[in-house]
């Protein structure tokens, strides 16, 4: 068995390719849920939704996000009433959202609903989310504190990030299944999200940093972070604002007191030593995803330096 750690996109590309070289339903997905926000009345949950669309095979690969061919019909019309259409909603997506909103007004957890979602889109792999609690990632920059979705998405990651912070993480418990997969697992994959914001809110989780510090399983992170700057994202932004360096390093080093293995792009093999003299082991390969070959290619880096 083996467990991933998830946030959005750059985890979703690299899930595409591990699930083409081991069976599906031998995979468990953790996923970030700090992301998610609530618009129009409904309950949008980002990273899930990223990835169950592309382990369905129905993601937008060019946006990175949502439906593949969706149109934005009902965001034109909520224009027209004067809504703010800042977070794009195509109009397939938001049935995925008003089925999610419905079921958990419906006394559903978040884990159960996703449970339906997977189950309807085909999927046979585990995914659940990190908690079935409230937990909302908020910013603080030079203009004040704003939720994650509208300091990337409404804002553009603009302004000087002074503070990340995990509301309601203190009181939140992991979802049911996310320890015991964390334990029943041989192998633990961090995927290459963003070390704070996606895999950081995970790990904030009560409970989840430890299982992961106790588990025999092994525990092996690919860095987000190539020649010092991420593939995709504001990393670098929040890193940069918590004080860290923008860097393969400071990714393995925030990860360090439960990780075995960490994979680095043969781009920063200059970060090696440093890394090494963390205590964990150090494996250079390209990590950068352009075709679905380069991320079969990198699963099955990971699968053979964890065997």
């Amino acid at each position: 068995m083996i467990t991933a750690l998830a946030g959005g996109v750059g985890a979703a590309k690299f899930l595409s390719g591990l699930v083409k070289i081991i069976p599906e339903e031998e995979l468990t997905v953790i996923v970030n849920t700090g992301d998610d926000i609530e618009l129009y009345g409904l309950h949008i949950s980002p990273d899930l939704d990223i990835i169950t669309y592309t382990l369905a095979g129905i993601v937008d690969e060019e946006k990175g996000w949502g439906i593949r061919g969706d149109t934005f019909h009902c965001l034109e019309m909520l224009r027209k009433y004067g809504y703010e259409t800042w977070f794009n909603l195509g109009d397939r997506d938001l049935a995925t959202h008003i089925h999610r909103t419905f079921l958990l007004k419906n006394g559903l957890k978040l884990s159960q609903v996703t449970r339906e979602i997977c189950r309807s889109l085909g999927l046979k792999a585990n995914i659940i989310p990190m908690t079935d609690d409230r937990v909302e990632t908020w910013i603080e920059t030079d203009a004040g504190l704003m939720h994650f979705q509208e300091y990337l998405v409404k804002r553009g990651a603009g302004g000087r990030v002074l503070g990340v912070k995990y509301v309601g993480a203190e009181d939140a418990n992991p979802a049911e299944g996310v320890i015991d997969a964390i334990f029943n697992s041989n192998l633990v994959i961090v995927c290459p999200s963003n070390p704070i914001v996606s895999i950081g809110t995970i790990l904030s989780i009560r409970d989840v940093r430890e299982a992961l510090r106790r588990s025999g399983a092994r525990k092996v992170a690919i860095s987000p972070i190539v020649s010092g700057a991420p593939l995709k994202g504001p990393a670098d932004k929040l890193m940069a604002g918590l004080g860290l360096e923008v860097s393969a390093y400071s990714v393995a080093y925030l990860y360090r007191d439960f990780l075995n293995t960490f994979i680095l792009d043969q781009a920063d093999e200059k970060e090696r030593d440093r890394i090494e003299r963390l205590g964990i082991k150090v494996v250079s390969t390209n990590t950068i995803m352009r075709t679905l070959d380069d991320k079969i290619r990198l699963a099955k880096t990971i699968i053979k330096e964890s065997t």
